[in-house]
């Protein structure tokens, strides 16, 4: 044991003298190493803190819930020409499932519509996430307020014209003033603030719920832009009851929904019933596929790599071809100088890595200051980086370092004279 640590420091020893005689030569072989380590580690740390905080933001919400809607929220076999003829979801249908489906905590019904502007005096907030909803959205969103309150059924069925600010609105539109019971204008009409929901920080709640959302009663915008309209998509969210079989609820609500819409036997759903748990897996298959694309254009870096530090060892070896006849002519057995030469390109190699992981680092920092997002390189990332550099070490340098202990030593002794 101590015979390979010793072996290992003077490989060490010798891996660093390569860099300090020939800095250009080496470093230049060890580019693609680093070049190598840095773009597959950079991929994989962004596919994760991406993929990290997808989850934190969905964290809050239950997986179960169920988005009946006309369109797919992931892939499907339902032709696109076929999803375009299918009908948005009512109101009327939102009411009829509320009041007979069984196993349900809450309904509501949601409006999918685009950002609007906001204006209080000579304040305006633009690109403002507008939600439109029923009065059941708040406990479906356990949703938490800093001010006032939410809008109850009565507002909601009346399209009371209340408003609820996200956090991040009501501080641009008010800066700290109290704002229960000020006017706002969207949609060219007066709005009555009557909440302000606690800070949450970004978020990804589907259909709305961070920080830059204007919450009011869905029935407004059923007034607006009536039922078939395309600046709308309808949605019923319903979130199920503890422990409920999830397959007999969506049979249950297809069965219901196809007998309101009297769509006949053998005829598909026109419609689609999503669940929140299809759609974090679709995230994971994705997530999964950047990891394997960004890993597979990222290996033809270290390969590039691998060939360079092969190359030095090569060089190496004839450099050095004098000293390992004298060390076996003095009773070096070959596997001592097949190790000295492959723990040198493995050396190599890490030094490359560690390089490589030093800049990814530093460019996530930069990035998590310039951008609202956490890039993130963890510990796992860490480690894989220095594996993957060893592991090209030791294919780099294997044939180098075989070549090496076969040399016979009158001969090499003889060639470096």
């Amino acid at each position: 044991m101590l015979l390979y640590l010793r072996l290992l420091k003077e490989s060490f020893a010798f891996a660093m003298n390569a860099l300090r005689n020939n800095k250009l030569r080496t470093m230049l072989s060890l580019l693609g190493v680093t070049i190598g380590i840095f773009s597959i580690i950079a991929v994989m740390a962004a596919v994760d803190s991406l993929d990290r905080k997808i989850k934190a933001d969905l964290s809050t919400l239950d997986k179960n819930t169920i988005y009946l809607t006309s369109q797919s929220f992931g892939p499907t076999d339902v032709p696109r020409w076929k999803r375009e003829q299918f009908p948005n979801v009512k109101f009327e249908e939102y009411q009829y499932l509320k009041s007979t489906l069984s196993n349900i905590e809450n309904t509501c019904f949601q409006y999918f519509t685009g950002s609007q502007s906001i204006k209080f005096e000579s304040k305006t907030v633009s690109n403002v996430n507008m939600v439109g909803v029923t009065s059941e959205f708040v406990d479906i969103q356990r949703m938490e307020f800093q001010e006032g309150r939410f809008f109850n059924e009565l507002e909601s069925n009346s399209g009371r014209q209340v408003v609820v600010l996200g956090h991040d609105i009501a501080e641009q539109l008010f800066e700290g003033a109290d704002p229960i019971g000020k006017t706002v204008r969207m949609y060219g009409q007066r709005f009555t603030v009557i909440g302000v929901t606690k800070k949450k920080g970004s978020g990804m709640d589907i259909g709305g719920g961070d920080d830059t959302s204007a919450f009011f009663p869905s029935s407004f915008l059923r007034s607006l832009y009536g039922d078939n309209n395309q600046n709308v998509l309808p949605v019923v969210v319903i979130k199920p009851e503890k422990g409920t079989d999830m397959a007999a609820l969506k049979g249950e609500i297809s069965q219901k929904l196809r007998s309101f819409r009297g769509v006949k036997q053998g005829e598909i759903d026109n419609f689609f019933i999503n669940v929140l748990s299809g759609f974090t897996d679709m995230i994971d298959g994705v997530i999964s596929n950047l990891k394997f694309g960004g890993a597979i254009i990222s290996l033809f870096s270290l390969l590039v790599g691998g060939f360079g530090i092969a190359n030095i060892m090569f060089v190496s070896v004839k450099e050095r071809t004098n000293l390992i006849g004298i060390q076996k002519s003095l009773g070096a057995k070959n596997k001592f100088i097949l190790f000295q030469f492959l723990f040198e390109a493995i050396i190599l190699c890490i030094i490359g890595g560690a390089i490589g992981l030093l800049l990814v680092w530093l460019t996530a920092l930069i990035l998590t200051k310039v951008f609202d997002f956490e890039f993130v390189l963890g510990f796992g990332n860490i480690m894989l980086g220095t594996g993957i550099a060893a592991v090209i070490g030791l294919f780099s340098g294997i044939l180098p370092a075989y070549s090496a202990s076969k040399l016979d030593p009158v001969e090499a002794i003889r060639s470096g004279m």
